[in-house]
């Protein structure tokens, strides 16, 4: 498999990025080919550094880097020689199956979107992060593409959610809840409420609404919002585990007793930071698009970017875009089918 990684994107490119490359190379060897994509001397010193001459490693230089004060479209209609760019262009014309990226949201997704565009019969692809809780790893869908999506958008990205929990996380009939106000059948906006009406018409595991303390109280396989949404809980979730371990650390260090307990619970603590670190979830898939995206935080550490070119390779392996488009098409047929059912005779 062939993966393109956009070498200068995020807070510590190429530093990072092409350490996480050299990372990825070493441990998986289903990757037959790594393109870097930016400035190829940055690039060429960071490998040097490393000790790397891997031959499956070939860097493709770009002029241009896509700042995080650009806005997404400009900055694809603008530099078109940026190393988010070029590394959507090598999907496009075939000579690599995946894109990853810790750069410029905005621009990853315009870019994927307006070359790739979309898969068959999906109209806005959407990010689908991993949320990790006590019982299971949910996932949610959209953490920011889509700001103002549209009921059908969600039906659609309920989908995709549930096939991407199916065969990627292997959860055999994925539990969908829509975040909301509340549970009721009626809490909600006039937006929330006609998705709820979609989605309770439809054939997929949808529970109903859910609130915020059901993320991690009563959690699902797959939670629906629209971007705007979908990008305040995740971007919540993660300072509050942040901030929990910064104040366990604070109060268990004030006393030697505290400090004593603490080592010996020194592996529950241990586990419970693994779970809850983003760098060994890589990124977030970019589901809808005609291609495979894979989006990482923007300051990933080269952990973090070893896992995201995993997640890619990953979503290879699974054939995930082949088998949405299928849910999809399967959705449209029952549906079409149904409709014509309920007319009556002429």
């Amino acid at each position: 498999m062939r993966i393109a990684l956009d070498a200068m994107g995020g807070d510590y490119a190429p530093k990072n990025t092409v350490a996480g490359a050299v990372m990825a190379l070493r441990e998986y060897p289903r990757i037959t080919k790594l393109f870097l994509t930016g400035d190829e001397q940055a690039i060429k010193a960071e490998l040097t550094s490393l000790g790397c001459a891997d031959p499956r490693i070939e860097i493709v230089h770009t002029t241009q880097v896509v700042e995080m004060s650009d806005a997404a479209v400009e900055a694809v209609r603008r530099k078109k020689d940026s190393s988010v760019s070029r590394a959507v262009d090598l999907v496009k014309a075939g000579q690599a199956d995946a894109i990853v990226s810790a750069g410029h949201t905005g621009a990853a997704v315009a870019a994927t979107t307006i070359k790739l565009r979309t898969l068959e019969g999906i109209e806005r692809p959407g990010i689908a992060s991993y949320l990790p809780t006590e019982k299971n790893v949910c996932v949610l869908i959209d953490a920011g593409a889509n700001i103002d999506a549209k009921p059908f958008h969600l039906l659609q990205y309920a989908i995709m959610g549930s096939v991407l929990s199916k065969h990627v996380l292997g959860y055999a009939n994925p539990e969908i809840g829509l975040m909301s106000i509340g549970g009721e059948d009626a809490k909600g906006s006039e937006f929330t409420k006609d998705v709820f009406k979609l989605l309770k018409a439809s054939s997929l595991n949808f529970r109903g609404n859910i609130e915020g303390h059901d993320l991690f109280e009563h959690p699902v396989e797959v939670i629906l919002c629209d971007g705007f949404t979908g990008n305040v809980v995740l971007k919540t979730a993660e300072a509050t585990a942040s901030a929990v371990f910064r104040w366990l650390k604070s109060e268990l260090t004030k006393t030697p007793l505290r400090m004593l307990g603490a080592w010996i619970a020194r592996n529950a603590f241990r586990a419970i930071r693994r779970k809850t670190n983003y760098e060994n979830y890589g990124g977030s898939p970019l589901l809808g698009v005609n291609g495979i995206c894979i989006i990482a935080h923007g300051s990933s550490t080269p952990l973090a970017i070893k896992n995201a070119i995993r997640v890619a390779a990953d979503f290879i392996d699974q054939q995930v875009n082949p088998r949405i488009v299928e849910a999809v098409r399967a959705y449209n047929e029952k549906n079409v089918v149904s409709a014509s059912a309920a007319k009556p005779a002429a």
